[in-house]
């Protein structure tokens, strides 16, 4: 048998017989034997990679929230025997240049963004670039291309129904960026929410916020200056809940007494805040997990508009969330 058809058998070419393939992967097996995995893709043109571009603040790449997301992608293309590549840009001129060279070099079968814009010039990119993509999120027009998203109108309506079922009526909300889809969505279902049960919005109770433990620490700050302060924080993520959490704390207050807060994404670090954050919670590993199937399926072959899918956030009561005090 020569050396080029023990190649080909490996590689899995059709033209080399399935008895003749079994007959050469147990040989290989009983030498220990791995074909090198460059050489296969260099001559198979495939590169057997997803590349994950992150969002461009910096912050992000400490983010615990994409540290869960690129477990579950990595989880699933490490079964593939597949690479994960990340690239990490510094603005979103960076950005769309990453993509641009990813698509053009071919280093990469497939790219995964996150945190999408309303107007996202990435998307508009991956499209021109004819590369196949999926997106953790949605814009304003998804209707073409693949997505998984949670629902985050609904979520940000049901954490704050659910503490004007406790009693609450002065609630606040720190959003983010309303740059991002998700923090618009957000702002929009707590608005919902309130316009419900019949309470009026003040623009005095929203505070604007990045998704860092600062920006939420200092968001609180300006809260707890209003004269009726509010009784309770609706956040738009964990990490501005758990920074809100500690201006509450340096005014004196118990975060869950004197003022409920809930937080949203469910990472982990939110189970061993003193109180433990109650939070919307996502399946973070679950969605990265799944953004890397629904990409494969589309690198196959499948109409990028059959793979989307929005997914619920499910309420985690702990200890931030109580009637009033006045109420209880």
């Amino acid at each position: 048998m020569t050396e080029g058809t023990v190649s080909r058998a490996l590689n899995g070419y059709a033209d080399i017989s399935a008895k003749t393939r079994e007959r050469v992967r147990d040989a290989a097996d009983r030498l220990g034997y791995e074909p090198n995995s460059a050489a296969r893709r260099l001559a198979l043109g495939n590169a057997e990679c997803i590349a994950y571009v992150m969002p461009w603040q910096s912050t992000h790449i400490a983010d615990p929230f994409l540290g869960e997301l690129l477990d579950g992608i990595s989880a699933v293309l490490s079964e593939r025997r597949w690479d994960l590549s990340v690239a990490a840009p510094r603005s979103q001129e960076e950005e769309v240049a990453t993509i641009e060279r990813i698509a053009k070099a071919g280093r990469a079968n497939g790219i995964v963004i996150s945190r999408t814009l309303g107007h996202d010039p990435r998307v508009e990119t991956m499209r021109a670039m004819k590369i196949p993509f999926i997106t953790h999120g949605r814009t304003t027009n998804s209707d073409d291309h693949a997505w998984l998203d949670v629902d985050n109108f609904e979520a940000a309506r049901f954490a704050t129904a659910h503490l004007i079922g406790l009693g609450h009526t002065r609630i606040a909300h720190i959003h983010g960026p309303l740059r991002y889809n998700f923090a618009a969505e957000r702002l929009k279902g707590y608005r919902h929410a309130l316009t419900e049960a019949g309470l009026a919005t003040d623009p005095a109770l929203e505070a604007a916020s990045e998704t860092t433990l600062e920006t939420g620490y200092t968001a609180m700050q300006a809260l707890l200056d209003i004269a009726d302060r509010p009784t309770a924080v609706v956040c738009v993520a964990d990490m501005v809940a758990i920074g809100a959490m500690k201006a509450i704390r340096e005014a004196g207050l118990v975060p869950g007494r004197e003022i409920s807060v809930i937080g949203y994404d469910g990472i982990p670090m939110g189970e061993h805040t003193h109180p433990a954050l109650t939070t919307m919670a996502q399946p973070l590993r679950s969605a990265g997990s799944q953004l890397a199937w629904m990409l494969m399926a589309v690198i196959a072959g499948d109409d990028p508009a059959s793979q989307q899918k929005i997914i619920p956030a499910d309420l985690v009561r702990r200890q931030t969330d109580s009637p009033p005090i006045r109420n209880a």
